[in-house]
């Protein structure tokens, strides 16, 4: 890694005009929607953004152009990507901004996780005879609405470290909805995919008009949403989470079955967090604590790692990805026992990452078999606290959610890693008639049959996989990483994190290199570019590979080099994101 922070950087991309000051009339001009022409990879010297969208990263990078910081940019951003994006994230969902603020070295969680509603029950997501709901009826119910977050956590994060004003970051958002914009082929395809679930609630009207999904190309314009959003402008959050928009969330999630009431809405509040930290081979990793499962985990399995010296065996080898997946086996069988939100149940973090737990479970993996039996181990042993619950065994039915991410770093140093969501693709499929927004189906990530750390409870927050990631060298963010995915998140940010740090990648072909997902015995996943012969050898070991590779996760980087004062921005090519830098002229300090 180090060889590659050293790497002379060159400006590949300009920045467009400032925002908000363009009438509407002119506002199709502002931002080029030929979104085969944006890069992939950006480098520069003022600032940098990748998001999974080239019209988020163009809107957050003119904040950045013309003075804001990249927590202003972020805001903007979540707003653009509930345009653009509605199949992924916005104001019916929640997430976890975790943002470095340069000026007191501090790294903040901004923790806007949905929360169940005051009547949500242990037992909702079973039948009348006790037994678990399958999973692609239980994502459709109004029971799977959590009480959303992401408005509430825009708002804390620019109370405590905006610049720009809120109303000016609507508005790029507010023009892109009422104007419109062409739907790109991912759009498209997630449109076609999911028409069925669409055309149950309001959502029909906006994305499959006559009964016809919007094709890549056509134009979506999303009046109800903007005018939602300009009431959010105009009277802040409050309209949402208190007055009328809050009155018609409520009554449409009861009209599919749940319990959501306006009081649930108006009770939801933030949390501020701390990261979990953990280190990797002389990098101090800051990541997300429960309620996400994402952090503990990412540091358990890097942990587990570190003495195997994978860099001895070839990025694409047979050995690299047999301990990868042994690794992924013992992570994920801890977290099905263990994690939850910490504030219902105790979550053994110190245990599941002490280096005597971490040296006990490296023990059970080796080079040459498949571990038959991964199981969850007891980290309560170097915990002073005991489980204050029992495991229950789940359905193996889940589908694996989707979200996005997206990251921002400024010309001050300020950095904001951010995973947002609503879960599954178009959430619930439930759109709030007249306010133009999907509401999430997040209370699915809860266990379906109760007794559990992640069981149903009135206001608990499910548990997560979203993993934002900032990788420090000597004090200073040089990395940052996440992804979507589900479940798959934390491997992604995995591997991610390995390729660049163990084998000394460019974050660039670290960010692209083919990545496997395995949780259990029974279910794996792997990318096209893993050599069909290496494949052979893991399902003759034992492993259970299959014929059919597919696409993991969609990871947003920016590479911060510290010495040369620029930055390398990378959007996954797995979906048609952009990365945006922002160059300082001349003698420009940026101050």
């Amino acid at each position: 890694m180090k060889k590659m922070l050293n790497r002379t950087i060159i400006l590949t991309f300009s920045i467009l005009l400032i925002i908000g000051t363009l009438p509407a009339s002119s506002f199709a001009n502002k931002y080029d929607t030929d979104y085969e022409q944006f890069d992939l990879v950006a480098e520069a010297n003022g600032g940098m953004v990748s998001t999974s969208h080239p019209l988020a990263s163009q809107v957050g990078a003119d904040v950045l152009k013309k003075g804001g910081n990249a927590i202003d940019a972020a805001i903007a951003i979540q707003f653009t990507l509930n345009v653009t994006e509605p199949m992924m994230s916005g104001i019916g969902g929640g997430g976890f901004m975790m943002i470095y603020d340069s000026e007191t070295e501090e790294t903040t969680i901004v923790n806007s996780r949905e929360r169940a509603p005051a009547g949500a029950t242990p037992d909702m997501f079973l039948d009348e005879d006790g037994n678990p709901i399958p999973f692609s009826q239980r994502i459709l119910h109004g029971n799977a609405v959590g009480v959303p977050g992401t408005l509430k956590g825009l708002d804390e994060a620019h109370d405590r470290w905006g610049t720009r004003p809120f109303q000016q970051l609507i508005g790029p958002a507010v023009k892109l909805a009422q104007k419109g914009f062409p739907v790109d082929a991912y759009l498209a395809s997630a449109i076609e995919s999911n028409k069925d679930k669409l055309m149950r609630s309001a959502a029909g009207d906006i994305f499959v008009p006559n009964g016809e999904p919007l094709q890549e190309g056509d134009l979506l314009v999303q009046e109800d949403l903007a005018n939602t959003l300009k009431l959010i402008r105009s009277e802040g959050s409050e309209a949402f989470f208190e007055g009328e928009i809050a009155e018609a969330l409520a009554a449409t999630v009861q009209d599919f079955g749940g319990s959501m009431t306006v009081q649930d809405l108006a009770n939801y509040d933030v949390t501020i967090d701390e990261p979990i930290w953990g280190e990797y081979q002389g990098y101090n990793i800051a990541s997300m604590p429960p309620p996400s499962s994402g952090g503990v985990f990412l540091l358990q399995m890097l942990g587990i790692l570190d003495n195997f010296d994978l860099s001895e065996y070839d990025i694409k080898s047979w050995e690299k990805y047999h301990l990868l997946s042994e690794t992924m086996h013992l992570a994920y069988a801890d977290r099905a026992a263990y994690a939850g939100d910490p504030e219902f149940v105790e979550v053994p973090l110190n245990g599941l990452i002490h280096p005597e737990y971490i040296a006990e479970r490296q023990e059970l993996i080796d080079l040459h078999s498949v571990n038959e039996n991964p199981t969850a181990g007891d980290p309560w042993q170097y915990e002073d606290d005991t489980a204050n619950y029992e495991p229950a065994n789940q359905p193996n039915d889940r589908e694996y959610g989707e979200t996005t991410h997206y990251t921002v770093s400024d010309r001050w140093g300020n950095v904001v890693s951010n995973t947002t969501t609503i879960e599954q693709v178009f959430g619930s499929g439930i759109m709030v008639p007249g306010y133009g927004f999907m509401l999430n189906n997040e209370l699915t990530d809860f266990d379906a049959v109760p007794g559990g750390a992640n069981e149903v409870q009135p206001n608990k927050r499910p548990l997560s996989s979203m993993t934002p990631t900032i990788v420090f060298d000597n004090g200073e963010p040089v990395l940052t990483v996440g992804s979507p995915g589900g479940p798959t998140i934390i491997t992604s940010v995995l591997q991610t994190i390995i390729n660049v740090v163990e084998y000394d990648m460019d974050v660039e072909d670290a960010v692209e290199e083919s990545r496997i997902y395995t949780n259990n015995l029974n279910s794996y996943r792997y990318e096209a570019g893993v050599p069909s012969e290496v494949i052979d050898t893991l399902n003759d070991m034992g492993h259970s590979f299959g014929t059919s590779p597919t696409s993991i996760g969609n990871v947003q980087s920016i590479l911060i080099d510290h010495d040369n004062g620029m930055f390398k921005g990378v959007a996954d090519s797995r979906r048609a994101g952009a990365a945006i830098g922002i160059d300082l002229k001349g003698n420009d300090n940026g101050k």
